[in-house]
């Protein structure tokens, strides 16, 4: 993976303020993810200079990023936000602060990837986003003038994901078995990371917990499991929680995607 980058002062940052805005999904109360303060960080660029960024990257969404509505809008973060993988998913907004290059909206960018050294080293919060969403933060037509500064320092904020005309999925990771049964989790709105997931087998009443595999993978190892699947997301950053019942049918294959009818902010 490619980077640019120069040299700028190191910026101190501030504890995330988090605002709690109660909805309610399948009948639970839960909290949606806001930040109405922004706080100072860095950022750079990688990939081709209009391009998407990340060929799949280290959450796993694979060749979602090249598509909408992940595409250009992928970045990869530091380690203390990217959380071992569980701040996969996770929205920001992020804006740059020269007003002469610099326009005055914020791109937004989900987290697929992480930059684990360099600028993202030493507790340090860096964000590398997509030569495109990076160039979005451009005045019309100083795009390139912008990529050419390498690392510039930026403000960031926790936003809400959205994603419109979407329900929340679950693809089954290639190697699946009745014995070894690994998800990953798309189209989250809201949070859009993932603390816990927990499957339930076809007529059972047991709720069994997932372990967190890699990025935002989860994975179960028993057996012989038997579908259909429900599976009981919690997100990680405000304890919310949805249940999909049956979402994964009896004759599921591995590599195949499975849509609930349920997302957070339907």
């Amino acid at each position: 993976m490619q980077r640019r980058g120069g040299s700028s002062q190191l910026l101190c940052f501030f504890l995330l303020q988090v605002f709690f805005k109660c909805l309610t999904v399948s009948g639970q109360v839960s909290h949606r993810v806001t930040d109405l303060h922004w706080h100072p960080a860095t950022a750079t660029w990688y990939g081709s200079p209009d391009g998407d960024g990340s060929d799949g990257g280290a959450c796993g969404y694979g060749s979602l990023v090249d598509v909408k509505p992940l595409r250009a809008r992928v970045g990869a973060v530091s380690p203390i936000l990217f959380k071992n993988g569980e701040g996969c998913g996770a929205c920001y907004k992020v804006k740059c602060l020269d007003k002469s290059i610099c326009s005055r909206r914020a791109v937004t960018i989900i987290v697929t990837d992480e930059c684990p050294g360099g600028y993202c080293s030493n507790g340090r919060i860096h964000f590398d986003l997509s030569g495109a969403a990076f160039g979005r933060m451009a005045i019309a037509g100083e795009s390139g003038l912008l990529r050419n500064q390498g690392e510039i320092p930026v403000i960031f904020r926790r936003t809400p994901c959205k994603y419109r005309g979407k329900n929340i999925a679950f693809h089954v990771n290639e190697g699946s078995t009745d014995y070894w049964l690994a998800l990953l989790v798309e189209f989250e709105d809201g949070d859009g990371d993932v603390g816990s997931m927990h499957i339930r087998e076809a007529g059972g009443s047991e709720w069994l917990e997932m372990n967190h595999l890699w990025g935002a993978n989860w994975c179960i190892t028993r057996g012989p499991l038997k579908g259909p699947f429900s599976v009981k997301l919690t997100t990680l950053s405000t304890g919310r929680e949805l249940s999909a019942t049956d979402v994964i049918p009896r004759n599921w294959s591995p590599k195949a995607t499975y849509t609930s009818r349920l997302n957070f902010l339907s």
